[in-house]
């Protein structure tokens, strides 16, 4: 066998293993998802949006329910390092969470996971893994990012929590106060939210402090 059929060989990648064609696919699926919602959209938007053909397509993602599920599970993961990033930027804990909180706010009220929550609400009694997925406890969502920020705290005394689990879901309830259900319900622009998270949060931060800050116990 020549050298360059050796080369060609050693770095072939087997049948839907290529990163670069997976990325090329979902980020299709993203803007078809976008602009026709889950129940509107097909599988042909999708190759044609993603430069892909059909038989393509098929070998990396089994229908279309898997396709959208891979796409929730893409963004919830983008979603977890930038909550990382942004506890990581901050030393003390008030401003820690409360840039995690702008953060959360920020993504969870954005137009694009308004309109993929409404396509996930829209089939949730006749696909209810697709929520499943969306809301699992994965490796890596703002959830479990915020937990394990919460346990390190309270390891060094910062903050005092008995439940981890439960404190997480209070504050990030906190930080979105009612936005996301009015987003999610048309009663409020993208434009409006963001005027108002600054204050919310910084609200979620003053109520969690009250709450679980060292000096509680």
């Amino acid at each position: 066998m020549a050298k360059d059929e050796q080369q060609s060989g050693h770095h072939r990648r087997a049948a839907g293993e290529d990163p670069v064609k997976r990325e090329q696919i979902l980020d299709g699926a993203k803007r078809v998802f976008m602009k026709l919602g889950f129940s509107a959209a097909s599988m042909n938007d999708v190759t044609r949006e993603a430069g892909v053909s059909k038989g393509t397509i098929y070998v990396y993602f089994k229908n279309k329910e898997d396709l959208f599920g891979s796409l929730i599970e893409r963004e919830r993961t983008r979603i977890a390092e930038s909550m990382r990033l942004a506890l990581a930027e901050e030393v003390n804990v008030e401003d820690a969470l409360a840039a995690y909180g702008r953060t959360f706010a920020y993504h969870f009220t954005s137009a694009d996971i308004i309109r993929a929550m409404r396509s996930v609400i829209g089939v949730v009694d006749t696909m209810p893994e697709l929520p499943q997925r969306l809301f699992a406890c994965a490796p890596q969502n703002a959830r479990t990012v915020l937990m394990d920020y919460f346990e390190h705290q309270v390891r060094d005394g910062k903050l005092a929590i008995d439940d981890i689990e439960l404190a997480s879901w209070q504050f990030m309830d906190l930080t979105t106060g009612s936005l996301f259900k009015l987003r999610i319900f048309g009663e409020f622009s993208e434009k409006d939210a963001r005027e108002r998270i600054d204050k919310i949060v910084d609200g979620a931060v003053r109520v969690f402090m009250a709450a679980y800050g060292p000096n509680t116990r």
